[in-house]
C-alpha cells in the first residue's frame, strides 16, 4: 500500500471555529452549573467526531478507482454522466452525520474542469439528490486516459459544499480535495467497462476502500 503525504491534522480545519466555540460555551457553562455543561460538552464531542479527518492507506493498483468518502454505498448502476457527456457506471456513497466527511480524489490524475450548480437539499441517499441538490462536480483525466467524474452532494441538512481544486490542478490518488459539512453524498461516474468491486449497502472509507476498477488501457490493443 501506498501512503501518499497528508498535510491536513486530524481534525479538519473546516471544524476549528465550530469545535473552539461549543468547547469555550461548555467551560463557561460548567463555571455555573455542572449539569448544565453536559449538554454542551456532549455537543462538544459530536463535533469532535464529525470533523474528524484521519490519513488512510492506498491500495495499490494503477486502476483502482478509490472511495472518495466514508459511508454507504447507495447506488451502483448505469447512467448519463452529463458533466462529461457521456454514459457511465456510476457509484455513489452516502454519508451520514456520524461519517468522516473529507473528500479524496477517487483516482490520479489531472482536473479538467470544476462546476458548482446550485439547487434542493432532499435526503442525500435518493437517486433524485444526484441531479436535484446542490453539488459539485470535477471532471478528471488519467495518466491512462480514463475520464472519471466525482460529484459532490449537498443532502438534507449539509449547508455546504468547499472544494479546494481547480482546472489545471493534478491530484494523486486519495488526495484530499473537498468537505462538505453535515450529510451528503459523493457520486462517482467511471467509463463503460469499469468493475464494480462494491455492492448497495456495503460500508466504506475514503480513499482505503476501491470501489471498482478501470477498464483496461484504452489505447492497449490487446483490450
Amino acid at each position: 500500500m501506498n501512503k501518499p503525504p497528508y498535510p491536513h491534522p486530524l481534525i479538519a480545519r473546516e471544524g476549528w471555529p465550530f469545535l473552539a466555540g461549543i468547547v469555550l460555551i461548555s467551560i463557561l457553562v460548567s463555571f455555573w452549573s455542572g449539569a448544565a455543561s453536559i449538554p454542551f460538552w456532549l455537543l462538544s464531542i459530536f463535533v469532535l467526531q464529525f470533523f474528524r479527518d484521519p490519513p488512510r492507506l492506498a491500495p495499490e493498483g494503477e486502476l483502482n478507482v478509490l472511495s472518495p468518502a466514508d459511508g454507504r454505498i447507495v447506488a451502483v448502476e448505469e447512467v448519463r454522466d452529463t458533466y462529461a457527456n457521456r454514459d457511465a457506471l456510476k457509484i455513489s456513497v452516502f454519508m451520514n452525520v456520524f461519517n468522516v466527511h473529507s473528500n479524496r480524489a477517487p483516482v490520479a490524475g489531472a482536473v479538467q474542469s470544476v462546476n458548482y450548480f446550485a439547487g434542493q437539499f432532499f435526503n442525500a441517499s435518493l437517486d433524485k439528490a444526484s441531479l436535484e441538490n446542490e453539488r459539485n462536480a470535477i471532471v478528471m483525466l488519467t495518466s491512462q486516459g480514463h475520464v472519471v467524474t466525482a460529484v459532490q452532494v449537498a443532502g438534507l441538512v449539509a449547508k455546504r459544499i468547499l472544494c479546494y481544486t481547480k482546472p489545471g490542478d493534478s491530484l494523486y490518488a486519495g488526495q484530499r480535495y473537498g468537505f462538505i459539512r453535515f450529510g451528503s453524498r459523493v457520486d462517482v461516474y467511471l467509463p463503460p467497462g469499469s468493475r464494480p468491486r462494491v455492492a448497495i449497502g456495503d460500508k466504506v472509507q475514503a480513499t482505503s476502500t476501491v470501489l471498482a476498477e478501470l477498464p483496461g488501457l484504452p489505447n492497449n490493443p490487446n483490450e
